[in-house]
């Protein structure tokens, strides 16, 4: 009787621990809000499956998720989050991600060559990256330049990014180049769209609202990312992405791993399942994230929907991250001198 209760005790002390070992491989992932019921479907539950773990996600927007990172900097709760590109160079400064070792990915020579070392630190790698142009009505204007969106008989029709969104400096930027300004202050194309201020219809913050806009007829165009795009061909109506004589901007998500993760590996695994050309083909079919895995082909009909190819990759014409953070508070001081909100 008491060889089996010490057998029993024995068995209920190795499940226990066995349950134990199994609660404790748990990857905590930092991601933004969007998309979730597709990334749960396409990636976070067959990683599960295959790994063999538990994925606690966390959602909510850049500024949240970096706190949270830079308040348990000693002890992270956090193994590895996704970023964008000057919020991955913002993190690098501060101290809470570490090198990637990319030689544990097995994606990583499929990606864009834009994609694979992003800010030049090793810190992170491009898994998704966007084109920003102009969506515009083709019956009512043309688009040969970003700086036809300041033209007299087009002004008072237009939507343009507030500085403060991911859309508002990359535009800018477009606009300055345009304008003959390729300085890092923004201050030329402020200016000048300061000058018009009254006039343009609205500077918007989600883009979101555009398509209401577009439908209602009282914008004929904006700035957009690509991700935007496809409510717009949705609608009965001549909508066209632009292709200016100065090229498109855009911007690119970054993956991240923290700094003293005691689940580094397990993070590399889960990023390089993330980064597969089986992975990023079904998550760029869903119109969830445009892919930065070269090797990944897709329909005419899901390619116009979102930013891919090698071409479009090359193309892209990004504010490096450092600009953007060296210069985050001047852009937003001189727009509120000269736009005002």
């Amino acid at each position: 009787m008491i060889n089996k209760t010490i057998l029993a005790s024995a068995t209920a002390l190795m499940l226990t621990m066995g349950s134990a070992q199994a609660q404790e491989k748990t990857l905590t992932i930092s991601v933004y809000a969007f998309g979730q019921d597709e990334f749960k479907e396409i990636v976070y539950d067959p990683f599960e499956a295959k790994c063999d773990c538990k994925l606690v996600v966390e959602t909510g927007n850049s500024v949240e998720r970096i706190a949270k990172m830079e308040a348990n900097k000693d002890a992270p709760v956090i193994d590895m989050a996704v970023v964008s590109m000057a919020d991955a160079l913002s993190a690098s400064r501060m101290g809470l991600i570490d090198k990637i070792d990319t030689s544990k990915l097995s994606s990583y020579d499929k990606l864009y060559d834009i994609a694979k070392d992003p800010n030049g630190d090793g810190m992170s790698v491009g898994y998704t990256f966007y084109a920003t142009s102009i969506a515009y009505r083709s019956d009512k204007m043309t688009v040969d330049s970003w700086a036809d969106l300041l033209k007299d008989d087009v002004v008072s029709h237009i939507a343009f990014p507030n500085v403060t969104t991911n859309q508002g400096p990359p535009s800018l930027y477009m606009l300055g180049k345009a304008l003959g300004s390729d300085a890092a202050d923004l201050k030329t194309p402020i200016e000048a769209v300061g000058k018009k201020k009254d006039e343009i219809v609205t500077f918007y913050v989600k883009s979101s609202q555009l398509v209401q806009l577009m439908q209602q007829e009282e914008i004929w165009a904006a700035p957009v990312g690509r991700f935007s795009w496809a409510p717009f061909t949705k609608l009965d109506l001549p909508i066209k992405w632009a292709t200016p004589k100065e090229g498109q901007t855009g911007g690119m998500n970054v993956m991240v791993v923290t700094k003293n993760s005691k689940n580094r590996d397990l993070a590399l695994e889960f990023m390089d399942f993330w980064l597969s050309t089986e992975i990023q083909t079904k998550l760029a079919e869903k119109l969830v994230d445009s892919p930065a895995n070269a090797e990944v082909k897709v329909s005419d009909e899901v390619a116009n929907n979102i930013t891919y190819g090698e071409e479009t990759a090359k193309s892209l014409k990004l504010i490096p991250s450092a600009i953007a953070l060296d210069n985050r508070d001047a852009w937003l001081a001189e727009w509120n001198a000269k736009v005002g909100q």
